[in-house]
């Protein structure tokens, strides 16, 4: 049996083994798939003696994403332009390193929302690991634009330099925001303390969709206020979090698992 887990702090909540589980149910393969609680500095002993008791693969999530990134003896080329990697296996004794997070919040906007990215005035709240991990696959769905907007602007500077290669990219203050975004995504902590980004309400006015990354039983406070604000629909990032998870079971098993019933079977 091919044995995986997750590595957070903290991690009791992860509805990981869960996803992976029914994922596995869909076609009939056996695996265990556990969590476990990883200190900072324990990071390096873990996944070495994860994969040294036969490990196939290991999900990582906060703050370990960008410390398992300087662990890696390779990365793909998604997990390099992310900074981070989420999931982690084994290649002839190498450790590989991906980043499946934005592809998987595209799946869900696009193929679960059904709202589609391209020529799509986006811009994203906040402007540390998990903007970074989503901005690659966003450009590569031709947006009209994504403007970064975070309380430090140096930080949201520096990653609209990272990615101007890749498309139309830049970095606002708040006093510079437009009022006609189609799909606003908070990548900020501020759910997390239930708290509201800085933004304008001009913002949402017209949107499309309004996107939390973070995921609750009920609307995440970000979510409460888009549709205050008069925003056509919010979702937050339960979705993504399936659709991330499909990623690396795909990779680690070889099968594409389907989602949509999953997503339905953790909202209930």
């Amino acid at each position: 049996m091919k044995c995986f887990a997750v590595i957070g702090n903290p991690i009791d909540h992860s509805l990981s083994p869960r996803i992976h589980k029914l994922f596995a149910e869909q076609v009939g393969i056996k695996l265990d798939y556990r969590k476990q609680k990883v200190q900072s500095g324990e990071l390096s002993d873990e996944i070495t003696r994860f994969f040294t008791n036969g490990g196939s693969g290991l999900n990582v999530t906060v703050p370990h994403k960008q410390a398992a990134y300087a662990l890696c003896d390779d990365l793909s080329p998604r997990a390099k332009l992310a900074g981070s990697v989420n999931t982690l296996y084994m290649n002839e004794g190498q450790l590989i390193g991906e980043n499946t997070d934005g592809v998987g919040l595209v799946k869900d906007i696009t193929d679960n929302l059904e709202i589609s990215c391209q020529k799509a005035k986006m811009l994203i709240i906040g402007a540390g690991g998990a903007s970074r991990g989503i901005i690659e696959p966003l450009l590569a769905e031709s947006p009209r634009s994504i403007d970064i907007v975070n309380r430090t602007f140096s930080k949201a500077a520096k990653l609209a330099k990272i990615f101007k290669k890749l498309g139309n990219i830049r970095a606002l203050s708040f006093d510079e925001l437009l009022s006609d975004y189609d799909i606003i995504i908070n990548a900020s902590s501020s759910s997390l303390q239930q708290d509201l980004p800085a933004v304008p309400e001009k913002c949402l006015a017209s949107g499309q969709l309004a996107y939390d990354l973070m995921y609750a039983d009920s609307a995440t406070t970000f979510m409460s206020f888009a549709a205050q604000a008069g925003c056509k629909q919010q979702a937050d990032g339960l979705g993504m979090l399936v659709e991330q998870a499909a990623e690396a079971f795909a990779i680690w098993n070889g099968y594409q698992p389907e989602t949509k019933t999953v997503i339905a079977c953790l909202r209930q």
